[in-house]
C-alpha cells in the first residue's frame, strides 16, 4: 500500500527535523526542505499529498510558495506561521491555504490536523458523503455535483479546494436559508467554532468569491448577510 507523502518546507532546522519524526512515526514518507525553491521543484515531480509551508522562508516565502502549488495543484496546504496576528492567517488562507498552524506548536496537534486534512482531501477525490438530499444543484448557472465533485459557473469549470467545495455544496444544499457561520465553520471543518473561526470562513468565502469572479460589494450568488451568515438565494 502506498503511502502519503508529506512535504516540509521550513529553514528552522530543528522545527523541521521534529516534524519529520514525528510524521515519519505515524507511517508517512516525508519530504523534507530547508530551501523553499528544492520544495517547489519536489512538488512538480513528486506525487505529494500534503505541504506544511513555513511562512517565513529567505527567498520565496511560504505565501509565494503557496500559490504557486496552487496554480496546479490541490492537495492540502497548511501554514506554519510564527505570528499569531490574523493578517498572515487571512492572507494564508486567501491564497488557498487549508489550515495554519502558530508556532510553537504541540507536534501532536500538527499529526493530528494533517490526518484530519488527508482525510477530507480523500473523501473529496472519491466522492464519499454522508449527506442526504439530492446529489446536485443548478442555481441561476451555478452547478455542483457531489457524486463527481464537479462544479461549473455559466458552462465554465471551477477549480475548487476541497475546503472551498465544502462550503459551496453546503450553502447550495441550504440556498434560500441563512447559513451561520458558526454552523458552516463546523459543518466544514467538523471543528469546534472559536472566535478567530470566523476569519478562517472569511478567507474562504472571499477566495470562492474571486474563482467565481463576484464584485466583492454586491455577489450574485454567495450573499452576505452582517451579523448572521451567509447565503445563496
Amino acid at each position: 500500500m502506498d503511502r502519503d507523502i508529506i512535504l516540509i518546507a521550513d529553514d528552522e532546522k530543528e522545527i523541521a527535523d521534529l516534524l519529520e519524526l514525528y510524521l515519519k512515526n505515524e507511517g508517512f514518507e516525508i519530504r523534507k526542505f530547508y530551501d523553499p525553491f528544492e520544495a517547489q521543484k519536489c512538488v512538480e515531480s513528486e506525487p505529494v499529498s500534503l505541504a506544511l509551508l513555513d511562512v517565513m522562508m529567505p527567498g520565496m516565502d511560504g505565501f509565494a510558495l503557496c500559490r504557486k502549488i496552487r496554480e496546479k495543484h490541490l492537495f492540502p496546504v497548511i501554514m506554519l506561521t510564527a505570528k499569531d496576528g490574523d493578517f498572515d492567517k487571512i492572507q494564508g488562507l486567501t491564497l488557498g491555504a487549508d489550515d495554519y498552524i502558530t508556532k510553537p506548536f504541540n507536534p501532536l496537534e500538527v499529526v493530528a490536523r494533517v490526518r484530519t486534512q488527508l482525510r477530507r482531501y480523500k473523501q473529496y477525490n472519491t466522492g464519499q458523503s454522508a449527506a442526504a438530499g439530492p446529489e446536485e444543484y443548478d442555481i441561476r448557472g451555478l452547478y455542483i455535483c457531489q457524486e463527481s465533485h464537479k462544479c461549473t459557473l455559466n458552462g465554465e469549470a471551477l477549480t475548487l479546494t476541497p475546503f472551498e467545495f465544502s462550503i459551496l455544496w453546503y450553502l447550495c444544499r441550504n440556498h434560500g436559508r441563512v447559513v451561520p457561520a458558526e454552523e458552516l465553520f463546523e459543518k466544514v471543518w467538523g471543528e469546534k467554532f472559536l472566535e478567530s473561526s470566523n476569519n478562517t470562513v472569511m478567507a474562504h468565502i472571499a477566495r470562492l468569491r474571486e474563482k467565481m469572479h463576484e464584485p466583492a460589494r454586491k455577489p450574485r450568488y454567495i450573499k452576505t448577510v452582517w451579523g448572521v451568515g451567509y447565503t445563496i438565494e
